[in-house]
Parts: structure tokens; C-alpha cells; sequence
């Protein structure tokens, strides 16, 4: 038993070094400039081994993507130890850090990467409820009311809109667009609030110590 553990330990460790390697290839190269024989020379091991892990570049694309995408939620779940308008702005910044390393893998999650593969819509819908979750968990909210739920869906909306904007036209300061964001933030929630009054006893507490921007 002890050797088969120390097996499959090994075997989730090259996997896992793979998929960092994934991402290191797909975020200087899109999907069509990568073959299998790229990603087998660039890991060092033979092409029948890499086939071992993954059963084509497809899945490896897949594969690295469904990992950047946890790797995202990881470093924007929002801090609970911060007061609201810290984590919000703790969160916003480790995205666009995230954005600015990993700008190709971004945007394959956001933009063309159902192109190559089915499998990538549903990995982005699991990504956008979970963030969605990281906000009603700050609200102790399970089931939200539709006005709340329509507000941070499009603000999610908003930030993955922005977000490839900037890979594409990266002129616009970071300082800016993150102030951009968390003012939109501020003001799609006090609008819900407007649109829907049994949302204040919820959210005006945090609107007030979430600043439209600092």
C-alpha cells in the first residue's frame, strides 16, 4: 500500500508540474501555435509518456485551463480577515495581477476557448458561481433575491469585460481600472438596493465601509 501511494503520488506530482507548464505555454502561445511534440519537448519526456497523463492537447488545454481557473478563484477568494472595503480591493488587485501574468490564459477562459473545446463553458459558468458565492457568503446570503443575483452577475460580467479590454489595449492604467471596478461595484449594489428595498438591511452596512474608490 505504502508503494502504491508513493506511485500515485508521483504520478499527481508530474501531473500537476504538467498543467504548471500549461500555463506557462498557453500564456505566451494560443492553442493553434502549441502541438503535443511543443509540450512534450518543452516537459522533457517522450510524447507516448505525456499521452500517459493526457490523452491529447486538447484535453492538456483543457486540463491547464480548468487549473488556471482554480488557480484564479484561489487568489481572489476575499480575505475574511479584512474589513469589506480591503477585501474587495485585495480581491480586485490579485485579478488584475492575475490578469497581467496569465493575459492569454485569460482570455482563452473568457473568450474563445469554447472554440476548442465544449468543456470549456462549463468550466467558466463553475467559475463565475463560485465567485458569485465568495460575495453572498460576505452577505450570509445562500439563496439571493433575483435583483441581487442579476446586480453581481453582471458585475462579474463587468470585470471579465474589462479585463480582456486591458490584455487588448493595456494603456489604461492598472491604479484606474481597478478604482473602475471597485466603483461599479458600489454602485450596481446601491442600485439594487433602490430597485429592491428588502436588500438594505443586507447590504447597506457594507456599502457604507466599501468606498467607491480609493
Amino acid at each position: 500500500m505504502a508503494a502504491q501511494r508513493r506511485v500515485r503520488l508521483q504520478i499527481d506530482e508530474r501531473r500537476a508540474r504538467l498543467l504548471e507548464l500549461g500555463m506557462r505555454l498557453f500564456s505566451h502561445h494560443s492553442y493553434d501555435d502549441i502541438s503535443i511534440d511543443d509540450v512534450a519537448q518543452a516537459a522533457g519526456m517522450s510524447k507516448g509518456l505525456l499521452y500517459h497523463y493526457f490523452g491529447g492537447k486538447r484535453e492538456f488545454y483543457v486540463e491547464t485551463i480548468r487549473q488556471a481557473s482554480l488557480r484564479l478563484r484561489s487568489v481572489t477568494e476575499p480575505d475574511p480577515k479584512l474589513q469589506p472595503g480591503a477585501r474587495l480591493r485585495a480581491a480586485v488587485d490579485a485579478h488584475l495581477t492575475y490578469v497581467q501574468e496569465h493575459g492569454p490564459v485569460y482570455a482563452a477562459i473568457y473568450r474563445g476557448g469554447a472554440a476548442v473545446a465544449k468543456e470549456m463553458q462549463a468550466i467558466l459558468e463553475e467559475h463565475r458561481e463560485v465567485v458569485l458565492k465568495y460575495f453572498l457568503r460576505d452577505f450570509r446570503v445562500t439563496k439571493p433575491r433575483p435583483v441581487l443575483r442579476a446586480a453581481l452577475r453582471a458585475w462579474i460580467g463587468m470585470v471579465e469585460g474589462a479585463c480582456l479590454d486591458w490584455i487588448a489595449h493595456p494603456e489604461l492604467k492598472r491604479d484606474d481600472l481597478r478604482d473602475l471596478l471597485i466603483a461599479s461595484y458600489a454602485a450596481v449594489l446601491a442600485k439594487a438596493v433602490e430597485l429592491d428595498p428588502k436588500l438594505a438591511r443586507i447590504l447597506d452596512n457594507l456599502l457604507r465601509r466599501t468606498p467607491a474608490a480609493s
